[in-house]
């Protein structure tokens, strides 16, 4: 019987094998660069918003704490989103005849809410309780990142489940005393032992690791 394929065959062969898992590799690679680039996870990339609010004007410039805004943040598993009334208790006395404001104008006496793009938002099958963040000494910052330096929102963080874990994980190092959690720009005090002071606090805390998967998924 004669032969089939050429002796060429063979080569030709192995080397389609190899071609096609390097293809492979390639597709692989490429969707993994593209799940975790800003396109898909938004880090670093700002929000457009109805009104173009500037934590770093407000938190760093004015000094204004967290939660004369976020009023829910120690109390409730969200942070809340403030209600234009929070907003007009300054701006129905300065720059009240600004253009940039008008959105904010208009909501307050029509009492029709903005439409605010959420910044940092979760999956429905994703359970965050932001009191318990807080009352147990993580930071805004550690979390939202330098709020304080960003003219406009963006997410700092990918909040994605290994960013999370790695927290979980490791919490020593992101833990302050509670009555800081809002300082932006906190730091310890010079001559202090840091390592000492974060056992201290996960001590007095009672501050665990927590990585089992119902701790967030319920």
């Amino acid at each position: 019987m004669s032969q089939l394929f050429p002796r060429a065959a063979n080569p030709l062969a192995k080397a389609s094998i190899i071609v096609g898992l390097l293809l492979l590799i390639a597709v692989v690679y490429t969707f993994n660069l593209i799940y975790k680039s800003p396109y898909v996870n938004s880090q670093n990339v700002v929000q457009e918003q109805p009104v173009p609010f500037s934590h770093n004007h407000h938190v760093k410039g004015l000094g204004i704490d967290c939660r004369y805004c976020h009023t829910s943040a120690e109390t409730s598993s969200f942070a809340g989103i403030p209600p234009v009334k929070t907003c007009m208790t300054c701006h129905s006395q300065i720059w009240t005849n600004a253009k940039l404001l008008e959105p904010i104008r208009e909501s307050y006496k029509t009492g029709k809410p903005i439409k605010w793009t959420k910044v940092h938002a979760l999956p429905d099958y994703v359970y965050f309780n932001h009191s318990i963040h807080v009352q147990k000494g993580v930071a805004c910052v550690t979390c939202h990142g330098p709020v304080g330096d960003m003219p406009l929102m963006w997410r700092n963080a990918t909040l994605e489940m290994k960013w999370c874990l790695s927290c979980h994980r490791d919490p020593e190092k992101n833990i302050r005393p509670k009555e800081d959690v809002f300082k932006v720009d906190w730091q310890p005090e010079p001559g202090t032992d840091v390592d000492e002071l974060h056992r201290s606090l996960m001590k007095r805390y009672h501050i665990k690791k927590l990585t089992d998967c119902y701790v967030c998924h319920r």
